[in-house]
């Protein structure tokens, strides 16, 4: 494994939490590196955080914005800069759903900047850009692998979209200018130096004062803690180790609900639970879990070493003997603290309420403390489905999606080519969205629509068609569940050329009756402006037990044909048709994952990790 060895580097935001202690540990352990920080002192930073610095050779402060491309420039030239470290960043969830434009002007386009100088100046040799596990989004309450570096980015909130936007403009400058970029994702960090608007600060400087920790929702959402000083060391390792062009997870494994963080604090403080912990409103949308898989990182030679007990008590220790480093925090412990990035440091506004009070002090910036209580925010999105096709996989499927996500739905009654039942379902359950996946698709294949045109017609083509008018009659989107077999390869695409049918190619497969219909229904569809066709190709789940799945149904047949095609992972692509409902998107869209994989690499996997028994025969050109 090659070892890189930087000269002299620029870390930005590193007066705030996570880059102070990983500043102060490379000027400590490398005296021959220069370390040159660059930090605007935003209300989460503080000087006093480098002091450990303050006093070396090879540490120079920079106050200044990341999004100012003069200085970026300057920098980079006048100090000979080949490494960026790039931790600068607007990071509390709570701020970002009160001043979003902030997030998106600190975290996308401060992070462009920072691009484009390394790409103007072409000296850089390792550009780390620090993410989060947020951009996952949320992960399964029951699932034991957690996300690895290649899973889809899904964030749920301001905050984590543009920390996915970021990643993106890194990874385009990494293609398309040969950038030497590696992107981090770490779960949550605590310890020493933290600006007490996150959770563990907030809840020790509470208890310190003797007030109750408030907690959001139910305290059963679960996160992951990292001590800082393990996350300062595994930045170390990613600078000298990591590999240009990868993602690297800094996690652990072990997770804890952040009731039993309270109750855990509450213990070292000697606090009751039941009279310190309260339960207050949650935020408007928090995610449940975020759980990554860290052996890409452990591969390199890093692992966690300070137990959750020995941090949190070194982090207490360090809180109680620096009560006065903030200043005046009183607005980050509210319940619901929104902080205003305005000029002139800290102001604070709050979801209890508009009706402030303003308190000043002779050294500390102003603050807003709430003196009244407002319902504004729990004026909240009110979304409700209605899905067409319960017997059916993908319709099964989606309730099961809409109950982990705490989405209101119901299941139509209506048959799809009876106007007036539709009607009634839509008056009944006043849906915000309907989704379309009923259909028939024929039993045990496509064949049976060979034998039955008509009710193949009646409800493929007639029974969507009155659904989108009925849909449009009441201003609702439809989300339509369609397929993309109503395409076959031909001279314009070859098979094995890897040019694949877009949105607006003419569908070109007539061979099978089912297609057929499914394209006539697409081209009529077009002219519904309320209507988001998802076409589906060789549908797989990870429910092998389910017939309908392809894998499943391929490997019950006695012969299979041997054609590349595009195929839909539903436990990946589903939770994305709902973000499309939310989002209101409409039109077409190949809905599909990327690449292409045939029958048999379907079922020589098959044969490798489920039965190695398994045998099965390919029909012939002529056969096919």
């Amino acid at each position: 494994m090659a070892t890189y060895t930087p000269k002299n580097i620029l870390i930005t935001g590193a007066a705030g939490f996570i880059a102070s202690h990983v500043a102060n540990r490379l000027v400590r352990n490398y005296p021959d590196y220069k370390i040159v920080v660059l930090d605007k002192l935003d209300y989460c930073s503080n000087l006093k955080n480098l002091i450990p610095s303050q006093s070396s050779p090879n540490f120079k402060f920079v106050k200044g914005d990341i999004g100012s491309a003069d200085l970026v420039n300057y920098l980079l030239i006048t100090e000979s800069i080949d490494t960026i470290m790039h931790f600068a960043a607007q990071t509390h969830v709570d701020n970002s759903f009160g001043n979003s434009f902030e997030f998106t002007k600190n975290n996308i386009y401060g992070t462009h900047v920072l691009l484009e100088a390394c790409k103007v100046t072409g000296q850089i040799r390792r550009f780390i850009h620090v993410s989060t596990d947020e951009v996952y989004g949320e992960t399964d309450e029951d699932a034991v692998v957690g996300n690895h570096e290649a899973s889809q980015l899904l964030p749920t909130n301001p905050y984590s979209a543009t920390k996915a936007g970021a990643e993106m403009l890194v990874m385009a400058y990494g293609r398309s200018y040969g950038l030497p970029v590696i992107t981090t994702r770490g779960n949550n960090v605590y310890g020493p130096n933290q600006f007490p608007e996150k959770l563990i600060p907030k809840f020790i400087l509470l208890a310190m004062r003797g007030k109750v920790l408030p907690i959001h929702g139910d305290g059963t959402n679960v996160r992951s803690y990292l001590y800082c000083e393990d996350v300062a060391e595994a930045f170390e390792v990613i600078l000298h180790k990591g590999e240009v062009g990868h993602v690297y997870n800094v996690g652990t494994k072990k997770e804890r609900r952040v009731i039993d963080v309270a109750k855990d604090i509450c213990k070292l403080f000697s606090m009751d639970p039941e009279t310190s912990i309260k339960f207050v409103e949650n935020r408007p949308f928090n995610d449940q879990r975020y759980f990554l898989d860290d052996q890409k990182l452990k591969n390199l030679g890093w692992s966690e070493q300070t137990v959750w007990e020995d941090g949190l008590k070194k982090t207490i220790e360090w809180y109680t003997q620096n009560p006065g480093w903030w200043g005046d925090v009183s607005g980050a412990l509210l319940p619901h603290p929104r902080m205003l990035m305005m000029p002139g440091g800290r102001q604070f506004d709050s979801e209890e309420g508009k009706d402030t009070s303003y308190i000043s002090s002779p050294n500390q910036t102003q603050m807003v403390v709430p003196t009244s209580k407002s319902s504004v925010s729990s004026q909240k999105p009110a979304l409700k489905f209605l899905i067409y096709g319960r017997t059916g996989w993908i319709g099964g499927l989606l309730g099961q999606l809409c109950d982990k996500q705490g989405i209101p739905f119901e299941y139509g009654k209506g048959r799809l080519e009876d106007r007036s039942s539709l009607t009634a379902d839509i008056r009944n359950i006043k849906p915000t969205h309907v989704f379309n996946a009923a259909g028939l698709t024929g039993r045990p294949n496509v064949d049976w629509c060979e034998s039955h045109k008509t009710e193949t017609i009646r409800t493929n083509v007639a029974g969507t068609l009155t659904l989108a008018d009925v849909c449009r009659e009441h201003g609702l989107l439809m989300m339509n569940f369609a397929t993309g077999c109503i395409f076959e390869y031909d001279a314009v695409h070859p098979q094995g050329s890897g040019i694949g049918f877009k949105e607006e190619d003419i569908p070109n497969f007539t061979g099978s009756f089912y297609s057929k219909t499914k394209a006539m229904v697409e081209e009529l569809l077009k002219e519904y402006n309320n209507v988001c066709t998802l076409r589906v190709r060789m549908p797989i789940s990870s429910d092998l037990n389910n017939p309908r799945n392809f894998i499943t149904k391929i490997s019950r047949y006695s012969k299979v044909v041997n054609i590349p095609s595009s195929m839909t992972i539903l436990d990946e692509l589903l939770p994305i048709s709902i973000e499309m409902a939310k989002r209101n998107l409409t039109g077409i869209w190949n809905f599909t994952n990327p690449g292409v994989v045939s029958h048999n690499e379907i079922l020589e996997m098959y044969k490798k990790y489920i039965d190695p028994k398994f045998q099965w025969a390919n029909f012939t050109l002529e056969e096919q």
